[in-house]
């Protein structure tokens, strides 16, 4: 929990590199698919999309590459040291294509698009680079490549959500499990790529969402978390026999360019755009994520539901009421700062000032008093001064985050920010900043396990901790780590109530309470 820099939400380190293996498919024709995940949940849950698909095509995975007839990297291009990480895994697996010329190897995901040429035709890496909306032409592409050329698709769609794929779970515990509710971006943050690697924001339908968490839980399954790149935006339109054309469709907020907001913000005037009202009743045949999150809630009160990732210029009071209402949605919100100074948020074209986030941090602790709350952080942003720091410092000790994670800030080509802005600040300068918030984060994180302790808190068990199989694990309803005791009482999949004894820096340590 107190691993500030890589953690579970964004880019589990334990999870980087990891060999997703499933059993062998009811018609398997021998061919072996080995699938290595970089970054994110959403790639992880993409992975399993991909499995899916190729299983129903006779192929089977594996953890050992080197008997694979088949080899694709699920990439992310978030962070630089991603892609470093994924040119070194090529390297590795061209030396096994060289002992192997059958062997396929391919890129899959954020990274593809951008960086298709160099993969393909400058370096000569891979055979096959496919796009995160292209997944259901891999049989295809394979059999292009199998035929001697080499098979590229990146295009991006408005329409594909793989509703009606059953994602295969993949090195699954069998009691948590990842739900994609949309897919894309509008949001054109300035620093980030996902808009473009990943395409414009589409919500998958309702129906679909519904039916397979009722069906995870059927099997055994006890907890999901819905997954969206803004989950607050989830926004789903009954069909209808008339085409609307996606301009209409879109928030002019969404697409507000950051200089515009920061003339308004200089200015002292208003923002050039409305935000939705949280108290207005959505047209028939639609859906919003509260009532979406309430749909899924029902499916059972034993069913704990999660969600990832929320936006400030979107989270409404709707939403935070849901969660109040029922018990089994977590209380919890992943709710990204990014910088505490408004000047810095607008170069950012994060579409919300200090005073907003502030708000809505209100808003949390008002209607769902005791909700834990993290955040994204980045230190040293464009032209971003030291009292503009200290701004970004101040709104920690006004949230108090339970956890955050915390990065200095990475050019990234093709951005707004690369485009517009000099990556100015030195990075001895960032890498001060960027000490000074893991430092405050860490008292912070500190002190919220430390008012846990002495009080009894509902856990669900995920397995046995990482150190022995003598004690359990499972998070509480805040998120938190819990360890304790294994009893004959209970097992993986159970709640278990746990009176908090004591905490480390990361961990819950209690016992059972009789």
């Amino acid at each position: 929990m107190i691993d500030l820099q890589l953690t579970d939400k964004k880019h589990d380190e334990e999870r980087q590199g990891e060999a997703l293996v499933l059993g062998a498919p009811k018609k398997g024709d021998g061919r072996k698919l080995y699938i290595e995940s970089y970054g994110c949940q959403m790639n992880f849950a993409d992975s399993e999309i991909v499995a899916s698909i190729l299983a129903d095509n006779g192929f089977e995975t594996t953890g050992d590459y080197h008997q694979a007839d088949v080899i694709f990297i699920n990439t992310c291009s978030i962070r630089e040291n991603a892609e470093h990480r994924v040119r070194n895994r090529l390297s590795q697996f061209g030396v096994e294509k060289r002992r192997n010329p059958k062997l396929i190897v391919g890129v899959l995901g954020c990274m593809a698009e951008r960086l298709k040429a160099k993969f393909l035709e400058e370096e000569k890496l891979v055979d096959v680079v496919v796009g995160p909306d292209a997944y259901r032409d891999l049989p295809g592409l394979i059999s292009q490549v199998e035929d001697g050329h080499k098979a590229v698709n990146v295009i991006l769609s408005r329409e594909e959500t793989y509703a009606d794929v059953s994602p295969v779970r993949l090195n699954s515990n069998g009691i948590t499990a990842f739900v994609t509710i949309m897919r894309g971006c509008d949001n054109m943050c300035s620093f980030c790529v996902v808009p473009f690697t990943r395409g414009r924001e589409r919500s998958r339908d309702p129906f679909s969402i519904i039916k397979e968490a009722r069906e995870l839980f059927e099997n055994g399954y006890r907890e999901v978390t819905l997954l969206g790149q803004n989950v607050d935006s989830y926004h789903w339109n009954k069909p209808k026999a008339e085409k609307i054309a996606i301009d209409d469709l879109t928030d002019e907020m969404n697409t507000l360019t950051g200089d515009a907001l920061l003339e308004a913000l200089t200015n002292k005037t208003d923002l050039p755009a409305t935000r939705r009202n949280e108290n207005e009743l959505t047209e028939e045949g639609s859906m919003n994520f509260a009532q979406l999150l309430a749909l899924v809630a029902e499916i059972s009160p034993e069913l704990r539901v999660r969600f990832s990732t929320s936006h400030p210029k979107d989270i409404t009071d709707e939403v935070l009421y849901t969660i109040a209402k029922y018990d089994n949605i977590c209380n919890y919100i992943h709710l990204p700062v990014q910088s505490g100074n408004s000047r810095i948020l607008a170069l950012m074209n994060r579409t919300y000032t200090r005073e907003w986030y502030m708000n809505r941090i209100d808003a949390i602790r008002r209607i769902i008093p005791g909700c834990a709350i993290s955040a994204d952080i980045i230190a040293g942003f464009c032209t971003e001064t030291e009292e503009e720091h200290q701004d970004t410092l101040s709104i920690m000790d006004y949230a108090r985050y339970n956890f955050a994670y915390t990065f200095s800030y990475s050019e990234r080509p093709g951005t707004l920010a690369a485009r517009k802005y000099e990556d100015d600040v030195p990075e001895e300068v960032k890498a001060r900043r960027l000490a000074e918030i893991f430092k405050k984060q860490q008292e912070d994180s500190l002190a919220c396990l430390e008012d846990f302790v002495g009080k009894t808190v509902k856990v669900l068990i995920e397995g046995f901790s990482k150190k022995s199989d003598k004690e359990y694990r499972g998070r509480n309803d805040e998120n938190a780590m819990v360890v304790f005791p294994v009893t004959d009482s209970v097992k993986p999949g159970d709640y278990a109530n746990v009176y908090i004894e004591r905490c480390t820096s990361a961990t819950l340590l209690g016992r059972i309470k009789n």
